[in-house]
């Protein structure tokens, strides 16, 4: 079960304010939905303190096993904040600017690559959004790598990304699995 929302019956107002902050969100993100997590981390975790850090987290997690997986952690976090209109009205608001951009810009994209200035400020972005993605995963892994267990899951994860093809959701699984059955051996050993 994922609990009820911050708002069960949001108003009119608190849902403008997802609306606008998912848009604004969707508007200035560039380099990959990475960079998202450093945006829904500053607005809805420290700014709004609409969600927790361990449900930015739980959003990303569950992200991860999904297509479109980090676009998907902004409609588990409108879930969070509002319910299903929420996670509606942060998915709408997460992707539009995307579909209005590309519209506008399909047509003037070899211009700006060609040129020297604009080409090193898109060099200068991408820099940025990698900064952006690091940065997100110090914090997220703080909150994330909090015992030996789950330090050494991660490891094992890190290791087996590196040499092997499989996709990050047997991983996920792997690691669901393994908390699963931590929790039921910790529990057993309380009776």
């Amino acid at each position: 079960m994922l609990g009820q929302p911050l708002w069960p019956n949001p108003s009119g107002g608190q849902l403008g304010q997802l609306f606008v902050t998912m848009l604004k969100i969707g508007a200035v993100l560039y380099g990959s939905g990475y960079v998202l997590l450093a945006f829904l981390r500053g607005d809805f975790v420290d700014r709004l303190g609409w969600i927790t850090e361990q449900q930015l987290v739980d959003a990303v997690s569950i992200g991860q096993v999904t297509p479109g997986p980090v676009f998907t952690t902004a409609t588990f976090v409108g879930y969070l904040v509002a319910g299903p209109i929420g996670a509606f009205l942060a998915t709408v608001a997460i992707f539009l600017p995307s579909f209005v951009f590309v519209g506008l810009l399909t047509r003037i994209t070899n211009r700006l690559r060609s040129s020297p200035w604009t080409a090193v400020a898109l060099d200068g972005l991408n820099t940025t959004a990698l900064a952006l993605m690091a940065g997100v995963t110090v914090q997220l892994g703080r909150t994330a790598l909090v015992d030996p267990l789950t330090i050494a899951i991660a490891a094992a994860t890190l290791i087996l990304l590196w040499r092997t093809p499989l996709n990050s959701a047997w991983y996920i699984a792997a690691g669901a699995l393994i908390g699963l059955a931590h929790t039921l051996v910790g529990a057993g050993n309380l009776s």
